[in-house]
């Protein structure tokens, strides 16, 4: 659905505008053209029914949370094969990098952890935003739904957060104008803008929504974040079956922890999404419980919602696996195998509902092998097995 949707939404306007030129450093090309990167598109790779993915496990708890999604997936007989590659945060160059960015494109499709960047160089590129920027993945999407038997501060919390992701603060560029002055440029193009709110609201009209609130600061920021509201109403015009209204940042995050259930589908540029992300997530458990999805208009990343590794140490046994393991199952969804995602799915929701199986982080005392066990035993005691 999504993948149809990114085809439907994506504008082709300014592709090949701002082209950077060749004697610009590695550094240039990423954080002084953000703009609509002119992608060329090769198919999802597909060998003898099974699908080749790409997994960045990161660092952290990332490679723990993968070695849980590769058991799962052996149980279930999802029909994926992963590429894993390693990005070494410590590196102080950009082979890896590089390498990675190869690999997605060659299989269209990854999964990933957080890809930490240790590096203080300035040729040495921000791994999560460089893989963001180059594959021109410019929309994320969070849907925060709540889940029974979890210990929250809401209950029946459904809200979709469509966030703007390669520009806005995001773009990096500082520069420290005289001593002990930094300026930051926040980065807002009508083209992406477009783009984005029109994949918000083809996405509400194909899932039933009716409500899209557009988040914003252009009460300050009158032209950055003006353009993003102004370009959001305008797309509104084109959808009158669909309620568009708009709310200030700090106003939203106020809105959110006292009355959450206004909220239908939220769209905002890329640092308020950061931000709304993870109180969102808090008020449903936390940020171990919800999956991000990453969609251009070729190329699908999938990981936890929040981006982070959390509080859990590596190798401890106390992660929470639900986040990952959700990312996982919407790959499968993107990726077709819907029997696949269903029945995995449905074993997080048991495990996770009914039997109450929980990691310390959602006040539980189980541990990550506890989680990932059961919900296996769910996948071998239901009737849709492939074998």
């Amino acid at each position: 659905m999504a993948s149809r949707i990114v085809k439907k939404s994506a504008l082709r306007l300014g592709q090949n505008l701002f082209r950077a030129q060749s004697t610009m450093s590695a550094f240039e090309l990423q954080h002084k053209t953000p703009v609509i990167k002119k992608i060329t598109s090769i198919p999802i790779a597909l060998y003898g029914g099974r699908n080749a993915v790409t997994m960045l496990p990161g660092g952290g708890i990332g490679p723990e949370l993968m070695s849980y999604v590769k058991e799962v997936f052996k149980y279930a007989g999802a029909p994926v094969d992963f590429e894993i590659v390693d990005i070494d945060a410590k590196a102080e160059d950009n082979i890896d990098l590089e390498y990675a960015i190869t690999s997605i494109k060659r299989n269209g499709v990854a999964i990933k952890g957080n890809i930490e960047t240790k590096s203080k160089s300035s040729e040495v590129l921000s791994r999560n935003v460089a893989i963001r920027n180059e594959l021109d993945l410019y929309v994320n999407i969070l849907h925060v739904k709540s889940y029974p038997g979890v210990p929250a501060r809401q209950k029946d919390i459904d809200i979709v957060i469509i966030r703007q992701n390669t520009e806005g603060e995001y773009a990096m560029l500082e520069h420290e104008s005289i001593d002990g002055v930094v300026e930051s440029m926040k980065v807002v193009t009508e083209s992406n803008s477009e783009r984005v709110a029109r994949f918000a609201f083809e996405w509400a009209k194909a899932n039933g929504r009716k409500k899209i609130t557009t988040i914003h600061k252009a009460n300050i920021m009158k032209l950055s974040d003006g353009l993003f509201l102004d370009t959001s109403q305008k797309i509104a015009k084109e959808y009158p079956e669909i309620e568009h209204n708009e709310m200030i940042i700090d106003n939203c995050c106020m809105q959110l922890v006292s009355k959450p259930h206004q909220f239908d589908v939220m769209i905002m540029t890329n640092l308020y999404g950061s931000i709304v992300s993870n109180v969102v997530c808090g008020l449903i458990g936390g940020a171990g419980l919800l999956s991000g999805k990453n969609y251009g208009d070729h190329y699908a990343i999938f990981e936890p919602a929040t981006r982070n590794t959390g509080k859990a140490i590596a190798g401890k046994n106390v992660a929470n696996p639900i986040a990952m393991l959700s990312a996982s199952v919407d790959m499968l969804e993107h990726l077709g195998h819907n029997q696949h995602a269903k029945m995995i799915q449905r074993a997080i929701y048991k495990t996770v509902c009914e039997d109450k199986i929980h990691t310390p982080d959602l006040g539980g005392t189980a541990t990550s092998t506890d989680v990932v066990q059961k919900i296996i035993d769910h996948i071998l005691q239901s009737d849709i097995r492939p074998w």
